[in-house]
């Protein structure tokens, strides 16, 4: 004879997956606005000055995003478009702004991996 667990229906509850890049809320990119700009230092082996900029996102959130390639204009009040992308050396860095969109500009000296530092293919 059956008991009652294996007779009565099992609701199969799925469980919510946690994304690094929550403020985005699953959007691919936001809009944000620069609040501060300034540099860190990563994690015990490695040693350099990462550029790096407090950002509130569209949807008020405020994060801290990393500044891709060597060199940049940003500034206070800045607007900048973020991505989800973490970079391992710092420490909570889950946001990656986009280069050559709104006031942040790409890199034109950039010969390899263009199409991630914005730049065209006639500035080689």
């Amino acid at each position: 004879m059956s008991t009652f667990n294996q007779l009565r229906k099992k609701v199969i509850v799925q469980k919510k997956t946690k994304t690094r890049s929550s403020a985005l809320e699953k959007c691919p990119q936001k809009k944000g606005l620069c609040i501060k700009v300034y540099i860190t230092t990563p994690k015990k082996p490695n040693s350099a000055k990462r550029k790096v900029a407090s950002v509130v996102l569209s949807n008020r959130r405020q994060i801290i995003a990393y500044i891709p390639g060597i060199g940049h204009n940003l500034q206070q009040y800045s607007h900048v478009l973020v991505r989800g992308g973490r970079v391992p050396d710092l420490p909570a860095m889950n946001y990656v702004l986009i280069r050559n969109k709104y006031d942040l500009q790409g890199i034109l000296a950039r010969r390899h991996s263009r199409s991630r530092y914005g730049t065209r293919w006639w500035f080689r």
